[in-house]
């Protein structure tokens, strides 16, 4: 398959808002592929390389200037043996052999084939291709249940090789794959609810657990060897030793826990969720310690607990990490989920998870099994510029830059507006074509990426946070925001001030 034909998938199942025309669209391709196709065409389709992050950012392939091909020769094929000799080059000349490689890849592409890898190269595909779309995908195209392809990628964390198990081997095949201890899994998600009483009425009688605002974990124990996963599945075992310490010294000797880390300050209380992802992130850094907690247990002495209720999972999982389980309650009250949930904020954490007590541990979709709460806050901002889209949002302003009122002066002029962050989120094609035909009546300048606009529209935008940021002049950067919508009954004077959002900031 060529590379322009996944381009061109993309573009379509982006254009679809119905998840069954979504996965037609991606079944009927995934059945074309050849053998030595289908892991690197998954990869693509969730701008996830099997290669894993290559060492391309979005500055380095800008300063290329390439002169693309004018006819679709790419294939997928291709690309994934450039993608291969970028990650092997290094050592002297490294750089010399980078650019090279990566020049030569892109005039080998059309402009749209080169925009389309650009890309998933930076993370930055989006399609609504996720992964439970696409898992529904490999079944429809292999004819497989659903159960069986999400069990197997589940159990192996390997979205491209469970395709390739679903549409080339037998239904055997796809029911042998185990769990593994030292193989991670992939790991369950929540669905969202605007409160704890919303929640208990989805789930029933349900563990309440503290919604802490850290790094997802899954550690892994084989006697001795500790192994310690992100959540999308990376080996972060040499960044994290006092995790694979407090591993080691629980009473198993075969264990696979889910959890979450974060870095606590003198008096006990959580930092910062920056400083846990900065440290979290480190090689190097021991400075700041990080503490495991543990909300799920898969696997414990030669016994899979995949597939008992949450009941019986959290039983062993407090016989087994004892005070390294994340605090909560068993109930069916509504005011005692309202009460811890009171109680998780006032410690500084995110909100509670509310999951049903009879429910197995189901990787990769958000059922109703797990539930997040955690307050949504919503400020009045002011469009400063935005910038032009790519891919389906190609031709429309689409990123929105955006600025609080300065009510003290003290980012610069008193009253002026200071840069708080951008979103594209939550932004519809109605929105969309809105904003392009407004913003261009307020252009003030403009450069090749980014139209400036006189400060006249304020948008609302719903944030779950804000943290600590040098990227923009107010000093902080806003977590999760997505526009709610434009506020044409408001004035720029109305908007919310910076000092406001920095209140917020944790410590």
């Amino acid at each position: 398959m060529l590379l322009a034909d996944l381009a061109v998938l993309t573009d379509e199942v982006a254009g679809l808002s119905a998840r069954t025309g979504k996965v037609a669209a991606l079944a009927a391709s995934l059945r074309s592929l050849g053998s030595d196709e289908i892991i690197p065409a998954v990869g693509y389709l969730v701008a996830s390389p099997r290669q894993g992050r290559v060492g391309v950012g979005w500055r380095g392939l800008s300063t290329l200037a390439p002169r693309h091909a004018v006819e679709s020769t790419l294939g997928i094929v291709d690309v994934d043996a450039a993608l291969n000799r970028l990650v092997a080059a290094s050592g002297s000349g490294s750089a010399a052999i980078r650019t090279a490689t990566l020049t030569d890849l892109a005039e080998r592409a059309t402009a749209a084939e080169w925009d389309f890898l650009s890309r998933v190269l930076i993370g930055e595909l989006r399609t609504g291709a996720l992964e439970g779309v696409l898992l529904d995908a490999i079944a429809s195209a292999s004819g497989r249940p659903a159960a069986a392809v999400r069990r197997a990628a589940m159990l192996s964390g390997d979205l491209g090789a469970t395709a390739v198990i679903a549409l080339t081997g037998t239904e055997t095949d796809l029911d042998e794959v185990s769990l593994q201890v030292g193989r991670a899994v992939l790991p369950m998600l929540a669905s969202t609810a605007a409160t704890p009483t919303e929640a208990i009425g989805i789930t029933g009688t349900a563990s309440v657990e503290y919604k802490l605002d850290g790094a997802r974990v899954q550690v892994h124990r084989d006697g001795d060897d500790v192994r310690v996963f992100t959540r999308t599945l990376a080996d972060v075992t040499h960044r994290v030793p006092e995790i694979v310490e407090a591993v080691r010294a629980l009473p198993a000797r075969r264990l696979i826990l889910d959890g979450e880390t974060l870095s606590l300050d003198e008096d006990g209380a959580p930092r910062p969720f920056q400083d846990t992802m900065a440290r979290f992130g480190s090689e190097t850094a021991r400075e700041v310690a990080l503490r495991p907690w543990f909300f799920d247990i898969l696997h414990v002495d030669d016994r899979d607990l995949v597939d008992e209720p949450l009941s019986v999972r959290r039983a062993e999982l407090d016989r087994v990490v004892g005070d390294l389980r994340v605090p909560g309650i068993i109930t069916a009250d509504a005011e005692a989920a309202e009460q811890l949930s009171r109680d998780a904020l006032a410690a500084g954490h995110e909100g509670v998870m509310v999951k049903a007590l009879d429910a197995p541990y189901a990787a990769g979709r958000r059922g109703k099994s797990w539930v997040k709460v955690k307050p949504v806050h919503t400020f009045d901002l002011v469009v400063l510029a935005a910038e032009w889209g790519s891919g389906r949002r190609r031709g429309w302003l689409s990123n929105i830059h955006l600025g609080a009122r300065d009510e003290s002066g003290e980012f610069g002029e008193e009253g002026g507006l200071v840069m708080v962050g951008k979103t594209f989120k939550g932004l519809t094609d109605d929105l969309l074509r809105w904003q392009t035909e407004r913003f261009a009546e307020l252009e003030t300048r403009r450069t090749a990426m980014t139209v400036f606009v006189r400060p006249e529209v304020v948008v609302e935008i719903a944030i779950d946070g804000v943290q600590r940021s040098t990227r923009y002049p107010g000093g902080i950067a806003l977590r999760f925001a997505r526009v709610k919508a434009y506020r044409e009954d408001k004035l720029a004077a109305d908007a919310d001030t910076v000092q406001t959002l920095r209140a917020m900031l944790k410590g």
